[in-house]
């Protein structure tokens, strides 16, 4: 019997099968062996929120296919609740390979041409009641470059009504778009309906035309986000609110697979908005959440667990700086 209680965490967005390299540091045209996971970035971060132990659910599609029964299944046995995920037969589910050539060289590969069953998603799929009735509801990006999927994600926001905790990832992937400014176009319209965004500095570069992550995040105020998040990379990540300006150090680790680090980084976020962290506390805790994917070689079952999270975080603690 499915439950009607509310979900911690609704997520809307991309899911498939990420195929990963089991040898590094060579070319695709050179690997022998390969190792299946599930993947993409709305199914990592609802992976990662569902280790952390908030009760979380995927909107999304699959293709007919057994990719697809893979993935539904996957997302289950990694604890999010897959009923939200559709199966659309006109496309397959999609696939996407990786280079690995640490530390910092992690080429992907998407094969979801002409298009993907998670961006078939319509307005009517949508559960408003779930929608409205999530703690916290998690968008991309990359939701909004085709339709119907852009239309559904509009429909879900104007149900939401701006509640607190009404999350967009920056999640920029250009190969997505026909072009930059179109991107452009759909996110400022995006951001207008939500209450926290989050992004790298490219992504915000695509959003609000800024690179600069003060003067980005910024401008993300001003068009109505009461939370920014830009994420710097080796400089750690800032906070910003109307009141208030945190920047957190990053963590140092040995780096695997710098894939699924930010959806990691993304799980965490959300779990300590759920429990109202401070601020600092909440980015420190994602920060090493990023920090120990990044360590691994897979994304999705290499989402840590709270106490693997802590034990990172608490060794930084004094990495902070509020401004």
């Amino acid at each position: 019997m499915t439950s009607t209680e509310p979900f911690d965490v609704l997520a809307i967005g991309r899911c498939g099968v990420d195929i990963y390299p089991l040898q590094t540091g060579v070319g695709l045209e050179h690997v022998e062996t390969f190792g299946k996971f599930l993947g993409g970035s709305a199914a990592n971060v609802a992976v990662a929120a569902a280790r952390l132990g908030n009760r979380t659910a995927l909107i999304s599609g699959v293709g007919a296919d057994p990719f697809g029964r893979f993935v539904r299944a996957e997302l289950a046995d990694l604890g999010v609740d897959n009923r939200y995920v559709t199966v659309h037969g006109e496309y397959p589910t999609p696939v996407t390979f990786c280079e690995i050539f640490p530390p910092d060289d992690f080429p992907l590969y998407f094969y979801r041409k002409p298009s993907a069953p998670d961006l078939q998603i319509r307005p009517d799929e949508i559960d408003v009641d779930a929608v409205r009735g999530a703690q916290l509801y998690w968008s991309t990006v990359t939701g909004l470059s085709e339709e119907p999927s852009r239309s559904a994600h509009f429909a879900a926001w104007a149900a939401r009504e701006r509640q607190p905790l009404t999350v967009l990832d920056l999640d920029y992937r250009p190969m997505f778009w026909e072009s930059p400014a179109a991107a452009t176009e759909q996110v400022q319209r995006a951001l207008r309906h939500v209450t926290v965004a989050v992004g790298n500095r490219e992504e915000c570069e695509i959003a609000v035309g800024e690179s600069n992550p003060h003067k980005a995040a910024d401008a993300l105020l001003d068009l109505g986000v009461e939370l920014a998040i830009v994420k710097q990379g080796p400089r750690g990540v800032l906070g910003r609110t109307r009141h208030s300006s945190v920047t957190v150090s990053p963590n140092e680790v040995d780096v695997v697979n710098g894939l699924g680090a930010g959806d990691s980084f993304g799980g965490s976020l959300i779990h300590g908005l759920l429990h109202d962290w401070p601020l600092e506390k909440t980015l420190r805790y994602a920060n090493a959440a990023g920090a120990i994917v990044a360590s691994r070689l897979e994304c999705s079952t290499a989402m840590p667990r709270a106490d693997e999270v802590a034990a990172l975080a608490e060794q930084t603690a004094v990495g902070a700086v509020n401004v």
